[in-house]
């Protein structure tokens, strides 16, 4: 399994950003929530797991990432540079914590669920899991705990009944004053003008999540 943070500090792709993660206690969600702000990227990345392109990551982009204290899903919501959501990619996770430096971090057990605002939803890298599982890097509980719990987030997600979707552009806004502190960079982003001029001549690069 691959330890992965919510700052995403080795993502070479974003070369400008800003970040901030708070901590929330409250009715609907308990956990940590991080924003990774998209300032420059060297490409933009994209996604096609529905048969179609959707851009994820360019400049002016945001990532908010959910960390709930009980479960293993860590959920990512993808907002663009207008703020409207892009896409949600949840990761089935091992374990997940955070390092003495404030960041969250999570093991990654392979196996996801991709969803589209539009409403399509999958399990994606099954085939990473059983291979994880043949190699002997994970164990036959975490192959099952994994697949449950995916089946478990896909079928919510269907009856409309999963709330970090509903909760993630009111905490998105709730972090927007904390990446715009001192030291962290000018908000709001930069004007669409602007991200016109940084998005030219660059073609896009599939995910590298």
């Amino acid at each position: 399994m691959k330890r992965k943070r919510a700052d995403r500090a080795d993502w070479r792709r974003v070369t400008q950003r800003r970040f901030t993660v708070t901590y929330l206690d409250g009715p609907e969600f308990t956990g940590y929530v991080a924003l990774l702000w998209i300032d420059a990227v060297r490409a933009p990345m994209w996604d096609a797991f529905f048969g179609r392109g959707v851009t994820v990551a360019d400049v002016g982009y945001s990532w908010l990432q959910h960390f709930p204290n009980d479960g293993h899903a860590i959920v990512t919501t993808m907002f663009d540079a207008d703020g409207h959501i892009v896409e949600w990619y949840v990761d089935i996770v091992a374990d997940h914590g955070v390092g003495d430096d404030g960041v969250p971090w999570y093991d990654d057990l392979y196996l996801d669920v991709v969803a589209l605002p539009t409403g399509e939803v999958t399990i994606v890298d099954g085939d990473e899991l059983n291979a994880a599982l043949r190699a002997g890097d994970i164990d036959e509980n975490h192959h099952e705990m994994a697949w449950s719990e995916a089946l478990r987030v896909r079928e919510a997600i269907r009856l409309g009944q999963f709330d970090l979707f509903r909760l993630a552009p009111a905490h998105r806004a709730l972090l927007e004053a904390q990446v715009a502190a001192p030291g962290s960079g000018t908000f709001p982003p930069p004007a669409a003008s602007e991200i016109q001029d940084a998005r030219s001549n660059r073609a896009p690069i599939h995910h590298d999540r």
